[in-house]
């Protein structure tokens, strides 16, 4: 199939974009939010191909998927064509409802031209969907090219935009972490985040916006992940981090509850109980590694690349099957 869909997730693009299909990315000369075009943190396949506005007019589209609310009208001028009823149409929902939860009604609430489809059965749960037709698929990833080693008593985290989500992400509770062993934190816009946080340098370290293959290289070297977001969907920075073999230190919220099991680390509502686990992590490496080992069998079953792809080949094929 061709299938249109813009560039707006990197993590998870990547894992679309490996499968049989040819995906046309919309790209436009100021590489704006609505025309980034093929990623360059990524490695992507050549099935992945730019287009420009003026090209989608001509272009052979199965399918459009939608990520954004705007997307919809922005689809239809660029293509000439209506959306949901020329050519059919999938709206992915990346995330958790905003606004007064569990009364959020989604965007693309009660309408019957396309097909509503969520990354994690909790955010399908929370989000008022208002009678639209529903799927999920849950997330895969490309396995990182490297394996936990560790050796390093330090505890690794991966927030984006660490200080203006704050609660959202656990950003308050680094500090108590921050005893127990320094911590790395990796993102988009943590820099200066040990000053936010008053904390010495030397206790929170800052690594902006470092290119995925990088990054997974220095986790891997880390005791453990910390997952402390309080409401966000399920992050692939964690599902990548539990492939690697590396142990899990998360709040029970959200997602994490189905995709995290208590023996692939420690899960809990209580930071007392996160605490005691992250420390002895960083005193016992082999009870380290021993739940590294349980967090990467269940990483490796419930969200490898080959499940998300036949999954996602299933729903294309029955929904442009059925608008023909």
């Amino acid at each position: 199939m061709n299938i249109l869909l813009w560039h707006v997730h990197g993590s998870w693009t990547t894992s679309f974009v490996h499968g049989k299909h040819r995906y046309l990315v919309p790209v436009t000369p100021d590489r704006g939010p609505y025309g980034l075009g093929r990623a360059r943190t990524y490695p992507w396949p050549d099935s992945a191909v730019e287009v420009t506005p003026q090209e989608l007019g001509r272009a052979d589209v199965d399918v459009v998927l939608l990520q954004r609310p705007e997307e919809f009208d922005l689809a239809c001028e660029w293509l000439g064509r209506r959306v949901g009823r020329d050519v059919p149409a999938i709206y992915v929902e990346h995330n958790t409802p905003k606004g007064e939860v569990p009364n959020t009604r989604h965007p693309m609430a009660g309408r019957d031209d396309l097909l509503l489809t969520h990354v994690t059965h909790f955010n399908e749960l929370f989000w008022d969907n208002g009678g639209s037709r529903t799927a999920v698929v849950e997330h895969g990833v490309v396995a990182p090219a490297v394996e936990w080693t560790g050796e390093l008593d330090r505890l690794a985290v991966v927030i984006n935009e660490p200080v203006r989500r704050w609660r959202v992400t656990g950003t308050d509770l680094l500090p108590r972490f921050a005893e127990i062993a320094p911590l790395d934190v990796y993102g988009m816009g943590v820099a200066g985040l040990a000053d936010r946080l008053g904390l010495p340098a030397d206790r929170v370290t800052s690594h902006d916006d470092v290119p995925q293959h990088a990054m997974h290289t220095e986790l891997a070297r880390r005791r453990a992940y910390l997952h402390l977001c309080r409401w966000t969907s399920l992050g692939l920075s964690l599902v990548e981090a539990m492939t690697m073999g590396m142990p899990v230190v998360a709040l029970a919220t959200t997602e994490a509850v189905e995709a995290v099991p208590p023996s692939a680390g420690a899960l809990s509502t209580r930071v007392d109980v996160l605490l005691e686990a992250a420390r002895r992590f960083v005193e016992d490496p082999s009870a380290a590694r021993r739940a590294g080992a349980e967090a990467r069998v269940a990483a490796r079953n419930r969200y490898g690349l080959d499940r998300f792809l036949a999954d996602w080949d299933r729903l294309l094929e029955e929904e442009v099957c059925a608008s023909r």
